[in-house]
């Protein structure tokens, strides 16, 4: 057998994970940061992406050890553990769902000329997604997706070396001057999806399960790994083009994002068409709408499909390879969940309209307030007793690991304390 074979078989899911990155994360945060600082803000993009390497891996990497989501992981440590997970996961995901869901629907409203509020399309988005989902299943899901990011890492990468001989490279600063709370508040929120939030860790080792079920095969430790590289060094370039995207078009013209979606939508097409040329402008439009159409999806699935697992696992053990979604009682959690966490999204919406900065903001801020837990609760999952010691992490990963939880639980101490004492002092 071809040793590329093992690696199609597996490949999907860090696709799926570069999906659900290059959304908010890239389309929104890290081309504010371009444009707002310039190339100040890149060394926290590839910090980011440095410091959430290993709590990301150890998700498909603990399912391809053992053969179960990293919720059974979670499981083994103990009820409390799982409670904190609940909260945290409680705590976050209606603000996920409506972050990623307004601006898809702001990208709808430029890309299909649609006169609808932009509340009102990203509630039937978000139903379209669980229709889709609901007869199409997980190889829908990766099909639209393996398709949708490939067309946007073409035009993204191109727009971006086309922007870089524009640049004046003599008077850029790779590093921002005052450090106040704004700016404070901007990079955590940047952080915080950064390439997306560490519970997207959750969902690939979930969405790792479901492959091996579509494909009646169980994947390979190094195939798992070299999808998840992929995905995941695939969207942290893409974030250093986005970066480039803002800053070349964008910083010192004095210009600002639109707190609208649909007029955020519409300056981030015109970013791509100042790179490409007014020719681009209805193949970008589309190639933007499709890649947040595909993070929506991805959301979609992977919060409902972690809160119906992780409710499982309060009182029952996980099956290797079991291939839980075929479980009737878990597709009623399932169905539940998502339509919970819908409701939920909308109601957020409508409560905060025209509000998109500080909507999106707020939900990488939680996620960035979160990582450290989670990131925790990864490590010590993978380096359990039920994962093969010559499956679990290097001795350097997890050193690697230790040293990315203690940094960025300072980072959301010293956040706190900074926010505290600005509002006190």
């Amino acid at each position: 057998m071809s040793s590329r074979r093992p690696f199609l078989e597996a490949l999907g899911p860090g696709l799926l994970l570069a999906g659900a990155a290059i959304g908010v994360s890239h389309l929104v945060q890290s081309t504010r940061a371009g444009a707002v600082y310039g190339f100040g803000l890149l060394w926290v993009v590839l910090l980011a992406n440095v410091v959430k390497y290993a709590a990301f891996r150890f998700g498909p990497q603990y399912t391809a050890a053992t053969g179960t989501s990293l919720l059974e992981g979670y499981r083994r440590q103990g009820r409390l553990a799982l409670i904190i997970v609940l909260i945290l996961t409680v705590g976050t995901m209606f603000t996920i769902q409506a972050a990623v869901s307004i601006v898809t629907a702001g990208l709808a409203k430029i890309t299909l000329g649609l006169t609808l509020p932009a509340q009102t399309l990203a509630a039937l988005l978000m139903a379209l997604s669980a229709v889709i989902i609901a007869f199409g299943r997980y190889r829908v899901l990766d099909a639209i997706n393996k398709v949708i990011v490939l067309a946007l890492t073409l035009s993204t990468l191109a727009a971006a070396l086309l922007l870089l001989p524009k640049i004046d490279w003599h008077h850029t600063r790779f590093f921002f001057g005052d450090f106040t709370l704004k700016d404070m508040a901007f990079a955590a929120a940047l952080v915080g999806w950064m390439p997306s939030a560490v519970d997207v860790a959750v969902w690939h080792s979930l969405w790792t399960l479901a492959r091996a079920d579509d494909t009646a095969k169980r994947p390979s430790m190094r195939a798992v790994i070299a999808d998840f590289h992929l995905g995941y060094w695939g969207a942290a370039g893409l974030a250093l083009c986005f970066v480039i995207l803002g800053a070349g078009a964008m910083h010192g013209t004095g210009a600002v994002f639109s707190d609208t979606a649909a007029g955020f939508a519409a300056q981030v097409v015109d970013l791509y068409t100042a790179a490409l040329g007014a020719w681009s402008r209805p193949l970008i439009s589309v190639s933007a709408f499709a890649v947040m159409f595909s993070t929506t999806l991805a959301v979609v699935d992977g919060l409902p499909r972690t809160l119906a697992v992780l409710i499982r696992r309060f009182y029952s053990e996980e099956q290797p390879w079991a291939g839980e979604a075929e479980d009737a009682a878990f597709k009623r959690l399932y169905w539940g969940s998502l339509l919970l966490i819908g409701a939920g999204a909308v109601a957020l919406l409508f409560l905060m309209i025209g509000a998109l900065t500080p909507l999106v903001d707020l939900a990488t801020t939680l996620s960035f307030l979160t990582a450290p837990a989670l990131a925790w609760f990864n490590h010590r999952a993978v380096c359990g007793e039920e994962v093969p010691p010559a499956m679990r992490p290097s001795r350097g990963l997890r050193y690697l690991s230790l040293t990315s939880i203690g940094l960025l639980t300072v980072m959301s101490l010293g956040y706190l304390l900074f926010r505290a004492w600005a509002r006190f002092a």
